[in-house]
């Protein structure tokens, strides 16, 4: 195991073969990333993230409650080691992350800092691109944001359609099953029948795109524009599924998104992905004409409140 930060190490399954080393050098928690769980090391604090070593795997998700249990460790007076398999993708991974977070440095200065103290560190390219979408949430996992519940789709899109069943939580909450639409939201509602489908926070927004060119990958900055907002360039509103599309989603790769009401076709959806007007592809996508639906704004009115469309 090598130090990184006072305090904190990382390094390979046999890090902890030595209960004399660790003792030596502080350690009183030990945070293993592995697909399997290892044995208990008497007198030390242990957690444990499975997760394999593979680019498709979702470290995303667990690595603010890594840098909390390496937080905590740490300010309760005993250094941290962060281990996995072999030291060098996994646990930097992770360490990376919890630089990120806590001395406030990009994801590539951060896994050069790693890199300096263990140069045969290299994490694989998933969990790269992982980090640099931690950076793009401002180093913390929040599953309201658009860029992680594309991700989360994304993720649900390598295993599909071999999976039975799709995680509740993908699903944004039907409207109709909420008394009201908060003030900071815009509602959107079938042009046809008037069955509320969505809201503005269900919108997934994606780099414009212009034609093949497009298609290649961008990495995500403040300063790149998006679209799928109301642009003229987009057609098509791109979303998150929401509970209604449930049944025509489950067991096939694509097909017609269809009013749940009046059964008006609204648009389509693909788990390939489908390629909006603005010549971006989008994956996977569900994706709802603009010229179908109707927007509905609600405006405050003394202690009332007004509909506007």
């Amino acid at each position: 195991m090598v130090p990184v930060l006072p305090g904190l190490y990382v390094g390979g399954a046999e890090s902890c073969t030595s209960p004399e080393s660790l003792a030596a050098a502080g350690v009183g928690a030990v945070l293993t990333v592995d697909a399997e769980e290892p044995p208990a090391v008497q007198g030390l604090r242990a957690m444990h993230v499975r997760v394999l070593d593979e680019p498709g795997a979702d470290l995303l998700s667990r690595l603010d409650d890594c840098a909390a249990f390496i937080g905590a460790a740490r300010a309760g007076g005993c250094a941290v080691l962060v281990r996995c398999h072999a030291g060098v993708s996994r646990s930097v991974a992770v360490v990376t992350a919890y630089l990120m977070k806590t001395e406030g440095l990009g994801w590539e200065e951060a896994y050069a800092a790693v890199r300096a103290a263990k140069p045969d560190a290299e994490v694989n390219p998933g969990f790269q691109g992982q980090l640099r979408l931690y950076e793009a949430m401002g180093c913390s996992v929040d599953s309201a944001s658009a860029l992680y519940k594309r991700y989360r789709l994304q993720m649900l899109t390598e295993r599909y359609p071999e999976i039975q069943d799709l995680p509740r939580e993908v699903f944004a909450v039907d409207p109709t099953s909420l008394c009201q639409t908060p003030n900071t939201e815009v509602l959107y509602r079938c042009r046809k029948c008037r069955r509320a489908l969505f809201r503005s926070s269900s919108i997934l927004s994606h780099v414009e795109g212009s034609g093949p060119a497009a298609f290649a990958h961008k990495r995500i900055t403040d300063s790149v524009q998006l679209c799928g907002d109301g642009r003229e360039k987009c057609t098509s509103y791109f979303t998150e599924p929401v509970q209604w599309m449930e049944p025509a989603l489950l067991g096939v790769m694509e097909g017609q998104l269809l009013c749940p009401k009046c059964t008006s076709k609204l648009g389509s959806f693909s788990w390939r992905g489908e390629q909006c007007s603005c010549g971006r592809w989008v994956t996977p996508a569900f994706q709802i004409h603009k010229s179908r639906v109707d927007e509905v704004r609600t405006l405050p009115v003394g202690n009332f409140q007004a509909a506007k469309t």
